[in-house]
């Protein structure tokens, strides 16, 4: 979703704080200006567009929201976010764990879908300077104090959100994990939305990553390890800069290639997530940047970090297994070296 076409239609905003003891729910829209707009379209973008948002379908018969969205109509609108922001309220009432915040309800439109997003602002403790009146009112007292409900900046990721599509309510959710009843529970979804949710591109990333890691450990001794993890990491990150991503089943070919048993090991990981024939296209830069240079932490002490296009260059870096069982890394052909502070 690009943000330059998002168009937004109607803004409110309800101020859920549990030490209030009761939800503030604003009368009237939010009359905003083209700062706030530019503020609300980065944070929808960054939803949409991230790699962290899991795609998500009401339980039907379960979701209150789902029912308050079924028969929406704009003029509606303020009416219908009091009704969403009076039950989340009720949810983070009972659970002291999960934050204060402000409840923005944006009605925007992209493209030709239409679409409300559901953006809960966790307030920031920040501190700022207030202004007091001396008693005998001949001038002015400045303090520094610690503001509690400072809202997050358009340059930092929402913990809690959901843009819903309004023709089918399809909704995409990224979410935190807070403790309810004793347990860590995912309850925006679960116990606010109600919905089910699919793997986020970046969990199944992570998911691949992690598997491929763990039948390395169990297939290859250690003197070996590391040449096959680093090789590993290079079809990843050849897979997701020349082709946007994967199939699971077909990154694993390369991977284990020549390893028939590991294949079917990394396989079985696999199919306890459905992920056998999962197509993996990540759209975050920071979701992939990980993958665009390999680690390498030595017994010694030593941290070595290669861009990736340097490792597969053998005139740039070589590895050199000793006699001994040690290996060497032979960087090559430097022209200028630079130390740092």
């Amino acid at each position: 979703m690009n943000r330059e076409d998002i168009r937004i239609k109607h803004v409110i905003v309800h101020i859920l704080d549990p030490t209030i003891g009761m939800p503030v729910l604003s009368d009237t829209e939010l009359e905003y200006g083209s700062e706030v707009a530019e503020f609300l379209k980065e944070h929808i973008a960054r939803i949409a567009s991230g790699d962290d948002a899991k795609e998500c379908r009401f339980y039907r018969e379960e979701s209150e929201v789902y029912h308050i969205l079924e028969a929406y109509a704009d003029e509606d609108f303020i009416a219908v976010s009091k009704e969403i922001a009076s039950r989340l309220y009720e949810i983070m009432q009972g659970n002291v764990d999960i934050p204060p915040a402000d409840l923005m309800a944006v009605r925007f439109r992209e493209g030709e879908d239409e679409y409300l997003a559901l953006l809960k602002m966790n307030y920031k403790a920040h501190y700022t300077h207030r202004t007091m009146a001396l008693a005998d009112g001949e001038g002015n007292s400045n303090e520094i104090i610690r503001h509690k409900s400072i809202l997050p900046s358009e340059s930092q990721r929402l913990a809690e959100a959901a843009i819903i599509r309004l023709d089918d309510l399809a909704l995409w959710v990224v979410e935190k994990k807070y403790e309810v009843n004793g347990e860590k529970t995912d309850y925006f979804s679960f116990l606010f939305l109600k919905c089910s949710a699919h793997l986020s591109h970046k969990s199944k990333l992570s998911i691949v990553s992690r598997a491929v890691e763990s039948i390395q450990k169990e297939g290859y001794d250690e003197t070996e390890r590391y040449e096959k993890q680093m090789r590993a990491k290079s079809i990843i990150q050849e897979e997701l800069a020349e082709n946007g991503g994967f199939v699971v089943e077909e990154l694993a070919g390369r991977i284990f290639d020549e390893q028939p048993e590991l294949r079917a090991a990394f396989q079985d990981k696999m199919e306890k997530y459905n992920m056998v024939k999962e197509e993996i296209q990540p759209q975050s830069e920071n979701t992939v940047r990980k993958y665009q240079s390999q680690h390498l932490y030595t017994d010694t002490g030593i941290e070595i970090k290669i861009p990736m296009e340097q490792y597969k260059d053998p005139k740039s870096v070589e590895f050199i297994t000793n006699p001994d069982g040690t290996v060497s890394v032979l960087i090559k052909n430097i022209g200028h070296l630079e130390a740092r502070l």
